[in-house]
């Protein structure tokens, strides 16, 4: 890391897209006890505590294997007769979904939810959406290794692939981070972005593959599904964990490349309207 901040700061377009890292980097101490902290206090009065972090991911699991393996009946092409593997498919997208919906969703309100860190000029907001993200990083990993240990028994088995989850998720988390801090910034400014995002991530979640294969499109219709954040880290992650197959590794390096565009527009867009926040708090 250090390696690549002195490259960033003798190259300016690298040194740009390499902010985000370099913040992360610089304030981990301070993301890892405030994350814990959004982590814990969600827990805080209920009687089991964190331990709901598993239990909710594996009631949804057993809603939708009941709804759509039993009820429904409803097959993925290619997957036989499993009537498991439909609701670990569906699953495995909707993890991805969840991540970047609640990162989203909940970035809109963050700053006046914290308007007390507001007028501390020491305190970097910019840490905020990202105490969002990893909060949100948390539970998606918690469904992630229920996915792997459900498939590894009723589904397509244990695969070596599956230690690559990581690397297909990274650019969906800086797409997020970006797209969090632009929505944590107009969500000062406009108070109904909240009820617009939520509509557009709603809006995004049918538009993605989650509920359907993206075969199903002519290839003409099916290219424009790109244009979805959700769309390649839904296929990859179903790759590496159902499929057992290597990830595209074209296109994960194309989705690095935009994940860090995303990243440093977002975190500049904040930094440059951050000073109107105590005017309108």
């Amino acid at each position: 890391m250090n390696e690549a901040i002195a490259l960033a700061r003798r190259v300016p377009p690298l040194r740009l897209l390499l902010r985000p890292l370099a913040l992360i980097w610089r304030q981990r101490a301070l993301l890892k006890r405030m994350t814990w902290r959004e982590i814990s206090s969600r827990y805080r009065e209920s009687v089991l505590g964190s331990v709901w972090a598993a239990i909710n991911p594996l009631l949804m699991l057993g809603i939708y294997t009941f709804v759509f393996g039993f009820i429904m009946k409803s097959r993925w092409p290619g997957q036989g007769d499993n009537k498991l593997l439909f609701s670990l498919t569906l699953f495995a997208g909707l993890i991805v979904n969840t991540l970047f919906a609640e990162t989203v969703n909940r970035c809109t309100t963050v700053i006046a939810e914290n308007a007390n860190y507001v007028k501390k000029v020491v305190f970097p907001l910019e840490m905020l959406p990202l105490v969002v993200l990893g909060s949100a990083l948390f539970h998606a990993a918690v469904s992630l290794a229920i996915l792997v240990v459900a498939n590894a028994f009723v589904g397509t088995g244990l695969h070596w692939s599956m230690l690559l989850l990581p690397v297909v998720i990274v650019p969906i988390l800086l797409t997020s981070a970006g797209v969090g801090w632009i929505l944590a910034s107009l969500g000062v400014f406009l108070r109904d972005a909240s009820q617009i995002v939520g509509f557009l991530t709603a809006l995004l979640m049918f538009l993605s593959p989650i509920f359907y294969p993206i075969t199903v499109f002519p290839q003409q219709v099916r290219n424009l599904l790109f244009l979805n954040p959700l769309t390649l880290p839904v296929l990859e992650v179903r790759q590496v964990a159902i499929e057992g197959l290597s990830p595209h590794w074209t296109s994960v390096l194309t989705a690095y490349g935009i994940g860090l565009l995303v990243a440093a527009i977002g975190l500049w867009f904040f930094e440059r309207t951050r000073r109107g926040f105590a005017d309108v708090l």
